[in-house]
Formats: structure tokens, sequence, C-alpha cells
């Protein structure tokens, strides 16, 4: 059953009073995530403000009002909330949607708490969660299966390792989102041990510790996910499973299409995980079945809401106001049911994904058209609130316009290719 906020005068309460009886959210990062957020919860009454970046989405929303700040963020977002700027919304409810928001709750959790309202949380458990060389390393102690990894701490420990690698192997920080904020990648994939070296001396370039991690073969569609909420005792509160259909690019990239199903191993080795490690509040899971030896093997873990969140509120399990009622206290009933071979689709990156595939002979047109005629829920696009999607489908259009407007500036100047760059000193 789908859960709604329901104080009884939520529909009546005034703005002004609107934050006294339904405390204001405030979203921290993320990007289909923060929308679904602010979606369900603006539609329920809740006055609803983002701490974004540049690249987001959810400000395009008419659920949702941007808090602007100087600086970068995350670090902008701690001076405003640990300052008297953030005065006015003390009370406020506090949810993260990226690493990088996760982080900067764990490390200010004290004082934060002070002044706004968490989610539950075990600190120590969420950071164990966001370095992926610990997260592997707590799952094979948990008994829980993994892809092979090896630590890479120097140059030399990547040398040591020649001739013993698999390929395709996936060069990993240990803290995703620190890589992502400066290179704009997760990670990198390398098929030679040269690109081994080169991706290694990219990441050592930025300061960030390196993980070298087995890429696990088989289609896209071995790929799983596992979403609960751990109380206090760490009991599951509900459990729901997906599994991905197509992601782009291709084998290694974000999912574009995913259905729900029921998958109790995922779940059973997921809990295994999450129990083992004391997490707290909203956990999620991926796992990959390798075709090799039937195991599911992880590939990640989240302890906040993830880019799939408006899949899991459509199918029936509201996780933004399932949180929000828990913080202000608001009863609701428990999460039993949802519907399965509910729909994700993102037709763009789908399309791309199609056109690869179709390239390696791994599907037809009519086999793609098939898998698409299906009742959609889509990550960005809503008739009621339409912006977001536009802003996005905008962003290729005026990158495309910059291009060509580039190019008009250098026919101006009578050439067409940038100018050829000057001579060495004495040439």
């Amino acid at each position: 059953m789908t859960q709604t906020l329901r104080p009884a005068d939520r529909l009546t309460a005034t703005p002004d009073d609107r934050d006294r009886v339904l405390p204001p959210v405030i979203i921290l990062g993320g990007g289909a995530n923060a929308l679904s957020v602010a979606r369900s919860l603006g539609r329920a009454g809740v006055r609803v403000y983002a701490l974004d970046d540049d690249s987001s989405y959810v400000r395009y929303s008419r659920h949702c009002r941007r808090i602007e700040l100087q600086g970068i963020a995350p670090q902008s977002w701690a001076r405003f909330l640990l300052g008297p700027e953030s005065d006015p919304w003390r009370g406020a409810v506090l949810l993260a949607c990226s690493d990088a928001a996760l982080t900067l709750l764990a490390e200010h959790r004290e004082a934060l708490s002070a002044r706004f309202r968490l989610d539950d949380s075990n600190p120590a458990a969420q950071r164990l969660m966001l370095n992926k060389l610990a997260t592997y390393q707590e799952a094979r102690d948990a008994g829980v299966p993994t892809p092979q990894f090896w630590f890479a701490e120097t140059r030399e420990d990547v040398l040591a390792l020649e001739g013993s690698l698999p390929y395709p192997l996936i060069v990993k920080p240990h803290d995703t989102h620190a890589y992502e904020q400066q290179s704009g990648r997760k990670f990198e994939v390398a098929h030679d041990f040269e690109h081994v070296l080169r991706a290694y001396d990219a990441l050592s370039a930025c300061g960030i510790a390196t993980l070298l991690v087995e890429w696990i073969p088989g289609p896209d569609d071995r790929l799983c996910s596992y979403y609960t909420y751990l109380d206090e005792q760490g009991e599951p509160l509900f459990h729901f499973t997906k599994r991905i259909i197509r992601r782009f690019p291709v084998g290694m990239g974000n999912a574009c299409y995913h259905v729900t199903d029921w998958n109790p191993d995922v779940r059973d080795e997921a809990l295994r995980l999450f129990q083992w490690v004391g997490l707290r509040g909203l956990a999620n899971a991926e796992f990959k079945r390798d075709d090799r030896d039937g195991r599911l093997k992880l590939i990640e873990c989240n302890a906040r809401f993830t880019a799939a969140d408006c899949l899991v509120a459509r199918s029936g399990f509201n996780l933004a106001a399932f949180v929000y009622n828990r913080l202000v206290g608001t009863p609701q009933p428990p999460l039993e049911r949802y519907r399965e071979g509910m729909r994700l689709w993102d037709p763009i990156r789908d399309f791309q994904c199609f056109l690869t595939l179709r390239k390696q002979g791994a599907l037809t047109f009519r086999q793609w058209a098939a898998s698409v005629l299906h009742r959609q829920t889509f990550p960005y696009f809503n008739w009621s609130d339409p912006l977001p999607a536009l802003a996005r489908g905008a962003k290729p259009l005026r990158r495309i316009l910059g291009k060509i407007l580039a190019k008009g500036r250098g026919e101006a100047k009578g050439w067409i290719d940038p100018p050829p760059a000057p001579p060495p000193y004495g040439g």
C-alpha cells in the first residue's frame, strides 16, 4: 500500500502555518532520486528545499525551492547548515540523496542533530559502506560473495600484479563521490595492464586511494537490488527487490531500464551484510549473478535514496513519506505489499543502449520495441511537473548549439577548425 502523509489539517494549513504542522525538508544533493523525493513530499503538502549543484534538475521542479549558496558543494552545504544562515530552517528534516551528503551528515551528526531532524543512522557503518574497499572486506567477513578485488596502495603494488589480473578490470576509487567530483566519472575500466597503470596514475593524481575489482561477466539483466529500512534494533521494516533490464553504457553504466520483481536470494545476501555492519535507516545493495558459478556477487551498497526511488514509490513503497512520517511522529501502516512488474525507463539513454546492442548483434529493433511496450515510469518526466525533463532534454541541445556558435566564430575569423598551436620557441 502506498504511504501518504496524513496529518489531519495538512490540506487546510496556511503557508505560514504549514511549516509548523509539517516541518519542511531540505534535500542534500542527488539527481533523479532528489527529484523523486521532492515530488513525493511536495504533493503531500510539505515545503521542500534543495541544496544541490549546477547539474541537478530538482531545482526546476514545482515541488521544490532551491537554497542559493556561494561556494562549492558540499563544503558550502556544511557552512550553511552549521551557521546562522540556516536558522529559519531549524527543525527541518534533512534527507541525503548523495554520497557527499551522507558523508557530511556522518561527520557533523551531533551538531546537525541539535538543529535539524536526522534519520536513524549508524555513522560508523555508513562510512564503511561509503568506502568501496571496506564494503568488500566487510562483505567477505560476513560471508557475502564479492568479485575478486586487489588493494593497490602504491604503484609498486600494481606492478606486482602484472600478469595475474583478469580483464576487463574496474579501477575503482575507495571514495567514489570524491573522484566523481574531480573527474566526472565514478571509476575507470581497463582492458590491459597499461590501461590499469594509466587509470591508477589518474586516481593517484587526485589523491584518491585505489581498488582493483574484477568485472563480473554476463549481461546487464543479471543485476538486481534489494531495499529496506533497518530500525533501532537492526530489524528490516520492509522488503523490496528489483532488477535491471538494460544500462548504458552497456556493461558499465547506470541503469536505463528497471523492473520490479521478488528475489529472496538478493534479500538474504543483502540483509546478511547490513546486519553484520550494523546499518540503520534506509539501505540498498546491488548484486550481479555470476554466470560462472551462479552466485550473487556484491556490486555496491547505498544507505540512502537511490536513482530508482520513483519506481519504488510507484510500486507502492513511498520511501520519502515513510522516512518523513517516522521523523515527525506520524503513525503509518507497515509497508507490506508492492506491485511486481512495474518499470522505470529512461527512453533516451535506453535507445542509445539499443543502438550499441544492435551493433553487437545482441538486440533487434523489434525485440527492443517489444520490451518497452509497457506502462512506464520515467525518472524525470511527469505530466504535472514537466520542467525537470525539459531542462534535461535541453542540455544536449545547448551543447550542440555551443559547438555551432564556436564553429561560426571560427569561420568569421577565417578558420573552421581550432587555430593551430604556435610553433615551439625558436621553431
